[in-house]
């Protein structure tokens, strides 16, 4: 397929962004955005009196929550970014003068944001409040925040908390993507959609789906997004038995596939995302699936990571409750390097498509030597990337500052940019 629309996107898939790529840009301004929304309430909400101290602890601890959300990813996207703790209340204080705070003090914020929301947000919420920030949502950020500045100690304490909490795994993987099912005993924070809301609604299948599916797997006409379509690296991650690849991948067969290379893997089929993919669909374009952000099966893995590291609890355990769950025989007798290896393989294929491996190979290490591996199956599989593609220097693990930034702010851009 000749049709390269979305070049953009593909190029931050293959290692070949610039500092003016627009989904680079898109991301650092709705993080920013988040940022100074919640920087509104938290400057503000002292003025305003409450009849009910704890719902005034509640909306706190949201926006701490939601501030060290955005923070987390983009101390994690950009390294050093603007460190904005106040409303930005005029126009003279959007410009930050370049200044950049260092990574230390960004995950200082992020650390005390998520200890300000553990104290002030409530563990459940009644039915009409479901979806917003927990308790347990933030001692598991908490705990990743802990993985990835390798304070193990720490994240086992943060994420034993989580285990407190009443959560459960469900007994069927699929239905925690399952629009019937949402906000259930294994989600821990997720985003909320709604598709009968013009505006609110999830549009995944739309993005993901194969470009000459929509007829067949939405019936509406014309051509769904053909982005995130699974390679054949995360198909065979999948262990033999293990129930959760065909509950979160699909094939789409048809004659049509044969114009793309993508299919050739796969006896002629592409394989989509079946995480997201619940039809019937009542309106071309909106979708009903929520967005999992953090999973109870993820935190006890994640809790799993950081025992085997520390050398306390019992991780092998954690590991195979996940397992069981996927049909899979329990492992037994593992040293520390070995189980270090089956956590995190077990972590690619449990929260796969749900946006945390980056982030993951970012933490342990593994990003330059996994993505290059990768580049070079891709290569040889799909003749239209360049040689240029997944040229993976140690300065491409953080992305370029926008080129929009660095005019407007005089924000210094990143080494080797």
């Amino acid at each position: 397929e000749t049709d390269r629309g979305a070049q953009q996107r593909e190029e931050i898939d293959e290692f070949l962004i610039t500092s003016s790529n627009n989904y680079v840009n898109n991301a650092w301004v709705a993080l920013f955005s988040i940022v100074q929304q919640s920087n509104v309430i938290i400057s503000r909400i002292d003025a305003v009196p409450f009849s009910d101290e704890k719902l005034k602890a509640q909306y706190l601890g949201e926006s701490k929550f939601l501030r060290a959300f955005a923070y987390f990813h983009l101390v994690r996207l950009f390294g050093e970014v603007p460190l904005h703790t106040q409303e930005v209340a005029n126009p003279q204080d959007a410009f930050s003068d370049g200044k950049k705070g260092t990574v230390d003090e960004i995950y200082a914020v992020i650390t005390q944001d998520l200890k300000d929301a553990i104290a002030g947000l409530p563990t459940d919420y009644d039915e009409n409040n479901k979806g917003r920030a927990t308790k347990g949502a933030a001692y598991t950020m908490l705990g990743e925040v802990n993985l990835t500045r390798k304070q193990y100690a720490e994240a086992v304490t943060n994420f034993t908390e989580v285990t407190k909490l009443g959560y459960s795994l469900m007994p069927d993987y699929a239905s925690c993507f399952n629009p019937n099912s949402k906000n259930n005993a294994e989600s821990v924070f997720e985003v909320q959609y709604d598709q009968s809301v013009e505006g609110e609604n999830s549009n995944f299948i739309y993005m993901f789906g194969p470009r000459n599916a929509k007829m067949q797997l939405v019936g509406f006409s014309g051509n769904l997004g053909g982005s995130n379509i699974p390679t054949p690296s995360i198909y065979n991650a999948y262990e033999t038995g293990d129930n959760r690849r065909d509950k979160s991948i699909q094939m789409f067969s048809d004659p049509s596939n044969s114009k793309f290379a993508e299919s050739k893997a796969f006896d002629g089929n592409m394989p989509f995302i079946k995480k997201f993919y619940h039809a019937p669909y009542i309106e071309d374009g909106r979708s009903n699936e929520n967005w999992p952000v953090y999973r109870y099966a993820h935190v006890l893995l994640m809790l799993a990571e950081a025992q085997n590291e520390v050398g306390s609890g019992n991780p092998t355990a954690n590991l195979n409750l996940v397992r069981k769950r996927a049909g899979l025989p329990a492992v037994s007798g593992l040293s520390k390097e070995t189980l270090r290896k089956a956590i995190a393989d077990e972590q690619r294929v449990e929260v796969a498509f749900e946006s945390h491996r980056w982030y993951q190979l970012l933490r342990t290490g593994k990003a330059i030597e996994v993505m290059t591996a990768h580049g070079a199956e891709e290569k040889k599989r799909l003749s239209r990337l360049s040689g240029a593609s997944y040229n993976i220097q140690p300065f491409k693990l953080l992305n370029p500052i926008p080129q929009r930034e660095i005019q407007v702010n005089g924000i210094e851009q990143n080494e080797g940019w």
